[in-house]
This record gives C-alpha cells, structure tokens and sequence, in this order.
C-alpha cells in the first residue's frame, strides 16, 4: 500500500531561523516554535497568522524548544532553551503565566528542558539534566511550583516528555536511548525500555494511550506496548537514513508519521509496520504534528511540519490509499 500526501501551503512569514516544535490544534490552528526565539500561531486553512489582528508575543532572547498544547486547543505550553515556561492564552495571544525553572530555589530544581501540559489541564511536567520528571502546577495562582520529582533512576539527560491522551501516565526519554514510563496516580516508575541506542528526540502515544511510538538518533523508530511488560517493543520501523528527530500518531491510531535529518518525512502503516509514504522536504525536518481531527473513512488526513528553512508546512492526503 501507498500514499501520496499534497503540499496544500506554507505559512504566510517564516521564521527566521529553523522550526523546532510545530502542533496542529483542535481549533484547526497550528503553532509553531523557532530557534528565533518566537511562538506564532497560524490558521491550518490559509497559513494565515492568527489572531489576524493581535501581537503575537515578543521573541524570546533565546531559541524556543519545547512545545505542548491542551487538547481543546485554547492553550500551549512552550519552554526556552534555558528553561523559561509560558503558558499562552490562545484566544487571546497572550502569555498567561511564566516559570524560571532555572531559577533554584528549591534543592531539587533544574532547568527544564522539555515540557508536557496534563490534559487533564492543572499540572504540567517537565525534564531535563538530572533524567527524573518534575510535576508542576499549571495553575494561574501558583504556576510553575514544583508539586513532585519522580526518579527514572539514571543520571542522563532528558530529552524529551509526553503525556499519555488519558492523563494517568508520563513518558520521558533519555540521551542515551532509554524511554521510561511513569505512573502520575502513583507517582512511580511503572516501565522502562531499552529500545534505542542513541538519543531518542520524540515520543509520541496513540489516541488510546496503549502504544508509544519512539524517534531516535539511531535512524530508527520503535512502536511499543506499554501495556505489557516486560519489553514492551511491538516493531523497530527502518527507512530513515540519519536521525529521526519528530514523531507522531494519527487520531485515528493507524499511521505513523516521521520528520528527520535526512530532509524527509514518512508516513508509516502501524498495522503493516512499513513505511506508505515518504515526502522529500528542503532540510532537516525538525518537527510534524497530525491534524487531531480524525479523517473521513479510507482518507489518510492531513499533517502539519517545521524544521530548517522556518517554513511552517501543511500537507494533505491525496484521496484514498492505493494497493
């Protein structure tokens, strides 16, 4: 089976320097975050800024590199490379709340690297040098203040967390290639693989928070099962020729998608665990994010990417599959 996805636009200003998180909204906005130290926020229809008549927020001194979104698309959490957290109003284009992790004033404090928002909506987490999770209040009154610390038990850098769809878990992975599952109602490590050999940059859930689908330096992406244990690897998915750097899962759970330094992005059958498409881009492929709304029946949905040129992107499938 093939697919073949179409070039639909690109944004209407392009960042100045490269893409380095992008997500498409369930308000059909995307978002994306730049090296340039910007957030801007654009309509998935026309690649127009929006709101079209508001300031977008002031750039940052440092790159952005870090992005989340709420599942009803009215917020995004968006970290600096120092570890500065917003929290951006969508509505309103405005910045709500800002933390300085880097700022120690509690022993177990770190600067974040990555950030995930709960969504379930009142907490947020994030990781980075130490390799443990840190929850934090995502409340206006108290944002930012660290509520726990969860151990992965390795000392390496993390570089990146997700939370599962339904809220109760937390995915973290490592530089040195390990993926670590953590229980938010327990606060535990509930599983940990060792999937990859290099660092692994992306991790994305299915829709039923059952699979966890991993992006690594290694070239390679691995679909797990967290849901058993131990091991917990369902498919190893090859094809990319350098780093895979973004991963995600479609809404309606079937296909994968990947962005990589190789300048292409695939598309991936999760149930014939092959690759269904592959789209030559212009440069590193930083970032993808599916549309969250599922697809009509046989229709492979639409995507959006971001990475080296600044060049925010969406793409659509183009009809249905072909044998």
């Amino acid at each position: 089976m093939s697919l073949a996805f179409l070039h639909a636009h690109d944004c209407s200003e392009p960042h100045s320097e490269a893409i380095w998180g992008v997500a498409w909204t369930s308000e059909d906005t995307a978002l994306s975050v730049s090296a340039d130290g910007s957030i801007k926020q654009w309509l998935s229809i026309s690649g127009q800024q929006h709101p079209a008549n508001v300031q977008a927020p002031a750039p940052h001194t440092l790159a952005l590199v870090s992005l989340s979104v709420s599942p009803d698309g009215k917020r995004a959490l968006y970290n600096s490379i120092e570890g500065l957290t917003s929290l951006l109003d969508l509505e309103t284009n405005q910045v709500v709340s800002k933390f300085e992790s880097y700022n120690r004033t509690a022993e177990a404090a770190e600067p974040s690297w990555s950030v995930s928002l709960n969504p379930r909506g009142e907490t947020y987490a994030s990781t980075g040098g130490s390799g443990s999770v840190t929850v934090h209040s995502a409340k206006a009154e108290n944002f930012g203040e660290r509520l726990s610390v969860i151990p992965s038990g390795r000392n390496k850098f993390g570089m990146s967390c997700a939370h599962s769809p339904d809220g109760r878990r937390l995915a973290m992975s490592s530089e040195t290639g390990q993926i670590f599952v953590f229980d938010l109602e327990t606060n535990a490590l509930s599983a940990a693989f060792t999937s990859h050999a290099m660092s692994v940059r992306s991790i994305a859930w299915s829709p039923d928070s059952s699979l966890l689908l991993s992006a690594s330096e290694d070239k390679r992406l691995v679909l797990h099962d967290v849901r058993s244990a131990p091991g917990g690897t369902v498919a190893s998915l090859a094809g990319h020729t350098s780093w895979v750097l973004s991963a995600d899962i479609s809404p309606d759970g079937r296909l994968g998608l990947s962005g990589s330094a190789d300048k292409t992005i695939k598309v991936w059958d999760i149930g014939a665990r092959a690759a269904v498409s592959t789209i030559q881009d212009t440069g590193e492929v930083w970032s993808v994010s599916w549309r969250p709304k599922a697809p009509a029946v046989g229709a492979a949905g639409a995507f959006v990417s971001g990475g080296e040129d600044g060049v925010v992107k969406w793409w659509r499938g183009a009809g249905a599959a072909t044998a």
